[in-house]
Order: C-alpha cells, then sequence, then structure tokens
C-alpha cells in the first residue's frame, strides 16, 4: 500500500508523489539525446562543437587596428560564441573578446569563424581562466535550459 499518489512518467515508469503536488522532472538523459539527435555519439558531436545554450549579454569585439565593436550574444557553447553585431567583422581575424557570464568576467581571443548577415561566430582561442568561467556557465546553462519532463498522476484504487 501506498500512502500518496501512484504516477507514471511518460515513459511509463511508476512514481510515488504526495497528492496535490504537480511534479515537473528535468531529463537528463532527454537533454543529452536531444543535444546529440538521434544515433549521434558524443565523439561526433564534437567533432562539429559543443552544445550551445542561449545567453544574451553585451559582449565588446576588438578587431586588429580598429576600434571596438559593441554587439550582443546569441549563444555559447564551450568551444565559441554567437553575437549580433552592427560593424562588420572580417571572417578569419583574429579578435578579443570582452564579456561578463554569471560565473565572471572573460577576456579571451577568438577567431571569426562565420557571419550571417549581423550574426557571427566566434571560436575561442585560449585555455586558463576564461575557458572556466565558460565552462562553469554552460554548466549552468544546461540545467536551466533542459527540456522539461511532465509526470502525470493517477489516484490510487
Amino acid at each position: 500500500m501506498h500512502n500518496g499518489w501512484v504516477g507514471r512518467t511518460l515513459d511509463g515508469k511508476p512514481t510515488q508523489v504526495t497528492p496535490g503536488i504537480t511534479l515537473l522532472r528535468a531529463s537528463t538523459s532527454l537533454a543529452v539525446e536531444s543535444a546529440l539527435g538521434a544515433g549521434k555519439t558524443q565523439e561526433s558531436m564534437d567533432a562539429r562543437s559543443h552544445r550551445r545554450f542561449k545567453i544574451e549579454v553585451d559582449i565588446r569585439v576588438y578587431p586588429r587596428e580598429r576600434p571596438v565593436v559593441r554587439g550582443a550574444t546569441v549563444d555559447i557553447s564551450e568551444s565559441g560564441i554567437s553575437a549580433l553585431l552592427r560593424v562588420e567583422v572580417p571572417v578569419g581575424e583574429v579578435v578579443r573578446l570582452e564579456f561578463t557570464l554569471p560565473a565572471g568576467d572573460v577576456e579571451a581571443l577568438a577567431m571569426v569563424r562565420q557571419k550571417s548577415a549581423f550574426r557571427y561566430g566566434f571560436q575561442f582561442l585560449e585555455t586558463g581562466r576564461a575557458l572556466e568561467i565558460i565552462g562553469r556557465t554552460c554548466g549552468q546553462l544546461a540545467v536551466e535550459q533542459a527540456p522539461r519532463e511532465h509526470v502525470q498522476i493517477n489516484q490510487p484504487q
């Protein structure tokens, strides 16, 4: 006999819950499967890039021999960041980036890898403290942005 109600997750697994409680559960395996896609391994994903997380913070881009370019980030991963910029920065150029993440201030060298209209993709060239801050932030964002799974609750019979 159960003192609480018996519920089932969407994948059919039984779970015991307290009456009157609505549960939301972060599904780690679902987040990993979503990030990798069906049939992909972590190794095949790493060959291209790391998982990206949405984040909007101010960014300053310092191209060589030109004034600072200000913009706003779109997303971040452990290997790079994308941002919207109003001024053109040449693809292939190495730039210095400055931005503030929840885990701290970042100053890093990066290469401009791609451009689509006003959106730029930067690949980090740094190691050390900057990547530690970026890694901690990506870890926090992975938890915050993980898909949520609803739990269906059935009253005991």
